[in-house]
């Protein structure tokens, strides 16, 4: 794998980890501030997929849908199929809070659960990239 490409894919599993760690954070904050930590999860979740996606050259859609993303990482591998529930869970955080509505906070369980979800799919995907290109 040429370095650019390598480069590219440390870059997204960089900004997924950025943004698990700021779900974190932010939910930990007193008081917690669970808007933005739920679109944090939703953000690590989307990049790690598509680090994975940049690793085997698909080209993928500026979305925030996660499961379009889950489905294009199943055909290459089916293992992927095991996150297309965290998808589905994941992907309102990406716009539901973002902007006054009716609902302007997630529940603290939903945040919980989002985090959790997160970390499953940043290391489900981050596994699946070679070490050397991780370096």
């Amino acid at each position: 794998m040429d370095e650019a490409k390598a480069h590219e894919i440390r870059q997204w599993l960089f900004k997924a980890r950025n943004d698990l760690r700021s779900a974190v954070r932010l939910f930990t904050d007193d008081p917690p501030i669970l808007d933005t930590a739920a679109y944090h999860c939703q953000q690590a979740a989307e990049k790690a997929l598509k680090a994975f996606l940049v690793l085997h050259d698909i080209q993928f859609s500026k979305i925030h849908l996660l499961l379009p993303l889950v489905e294009q990482c199943i055909e290459v591998d089916p293992a992927f199929l095991s996150l297309r529930d965290a998808a589905e869970a994941l992907t309102p955080f990406a716009t539901l809070f973002r902007y006054p509505g009716d609902v302007l906070e997630p529940e603290v369980s939903d945040v919980e659960e989002g985090i959790a979800l997160a970390e499953m799919v940043v290391e489900f995907a981050e596994d699946r990239v070679p070490d050397e290109v991780k370096k």
